[in-house]
């Protein structure tokens, strides 16, 4: 699924996706959380929970060199911290600056082939508890469920 609208299309309408970002919400503590396509020119939301006013809505976009979900992208591995301002890799990094927030959590969306989507990530303005083994498991665990809804949806 390659057009960024089937993509969109396919999240907003599984309720599945919405349950799974208020999961996320819960799990992490956190107010904003979205699933976003991420290319090599593009970051897009898909799909989002947004309880912080950080003021995006599915179809929205960032500008891709402000994100870590580019970072992401090109290494694949997930990201986590509980408190940007207190996290001396992450205190002065231009992306918590810029956006204002303190705790932030991504993860890779990859399909079975191994093609990145993109991310599922979570944030907020205060510090939250993010980077620990259980919530990164059960974060991987709802990855997989959306490539899973993204593939299923596949032509």
């Amino acid at each position: 699924m390659h057009n960024i609208d089937d993509c969109r299309v396919a999240l907003a309408a599984n309720p599945h996706v919405a349950e799974i970002l208020a999961k996320v919400c819960e799990l992490t503590g956190m107010g904003f959380a979205a699933v976003a396509h991420v290319t090599d020119q593009t970051w897009t939301a898909c799909h989002v929970i947004d309880r912080v006013e950080f003021g995006l809505d599915a179809g929205d976009e960032l500008d891709l060199k402000t994100t870590i979900c580019n970072e992401i992208r090109d290494h694949g591995r997930p990201v986590a911290f509980d408190s940007a301002s207190n996290d001396s890799d992450w205190q002065m990094h231009p992306t918590p600056i810029l956006y204002g927030f303190e705790s932030y959590i991504s993860l890779p969306i990859t399909l079975s082939d191994g093609q990145f989507f993109g991310t599922i990530c979570a944030l907020d303005p205060a510090p939250a508890k993010v980077d620990r083994p259980e919530v990164i498991a059960t974060m991987q665990r709802f990855a997989k469920e959306i490539a899973a809804i993204l593939e299923s949806r596949a032509p």
